[in-house]
């Protein structure tokens, strides 16, 4: 199947290398276009994959197309766009706040749209994507869609109600979880060890407590229990931890960053 790209930034990069390196698309089945020239060079030398600056070049030779745009720029794009779109297309866009029926109306016609709201961690096969399918997409559509993001780390579909949710927990979360791997790191610091050291101790410490529970896929609350002793130094700090607002700060958290996703995607 042949794999085209409008918009050749950091996301587009991710997903180009995921594919590539599962061996779901070769080199020669992928195209990218972008309005930077350093942006194509870097993917025609290091992917070795078609580049253009020409979005209707892409339109001709691709049959799926992952739109990668900012979402300032996306609907002057999907204007342009329109006239070249047939039945053969399946277009995938992964701009942040864009609804499926801005998309649709951007285009001035119902066709194959997905949406997908992918996180940084595609960069490194760990991503967590999240993705609804328009009214005029086909069952395989939502199928391809899966097997193209599944191969830059886990897949989910779900109604686009949702996505403000999706945008705030797993779009800006590896945000907040980093905030608080710093807060542990500056703890350890505090009490004499290195900063550098501290921060091995605790990106250690949150993947590997990441990969039991998503292999294991025990519940947080066991997990928390089996790690805890009675009287023991993790009862203590947890201790802190539950007479504090913390719990209250993190839903707020995740609340003001979907709200704030619900504002532009109104915008």
């Amino acid at each position: 199947m042949k794999l085209g790209f409008v918009g050749a930034g950091k996301m587009a990069e991710a997903i180009i290398a995921a594919v590539l390196r599962s061996g779901w698309a070769k080199p020669e089945e992928i195209v990218a276009s972008d309005k930077v020239d350093e942006r194509l060079r870097v993917m025609s030398e290091a992917y070795k994959v078609r580049t253009t600056s020409d979005v209707r070049e892409v339109l001709q030779y691709s049959e799926v197309v992952i739109l990668a745009v900012k979402p300032q720029d996306m609907d002057a794009l999907l204007t342009g766009m329109a006239p070249q779109i047939g039945e053969n297309h399946l277009l995938v866009s992964i701009a942040a706040g864009k609804t499926l029926d801005s998309l649709r109306a951007g285009l001035g016609r119902e066709c194959r749209l997905v949406r997908v709201m992918p996180n940084l961690a595609i960069q490194v096969g760990e991503g967590m994507s999240v993705y609804c399918c328009g009214n005029g997409a086909l069952e395989s559509d939502g199928e391809c869609v899966a097997e193209i993001f599944g191969t830059a780390g886990r897949v989910v579909e779900l109604k686009e109600e949702l996505f403000d949710a999706v945008t705030a927990l797993s779009g800006s979360g590896p945000a907040f979880f980093a905030y608080t791997l710093e807060a542990m790191v500056l703890g350890a610091v505090a009490l004499g060890m290195a900063e550098e050291t501290a921060r091995v101790l605790a990106i250690q410490t949150m993947l590997g407590s990441a990969r039991v529970l998503c292999e294991t896929g025990q519940n947080p609350v066991d997990f928390i229990k089996a790690v805890a002793s009675p009287k023991g130094t993790t009862a203590a700090g947890l201790e802190i931890l539950e007479g504090s607002e913390l719990q209250g700060i993190i839903a707020a958290t995740i609340g003001a960053a979907a709200r704030r996703s619900g504002e532009l995607s109104q915008s």
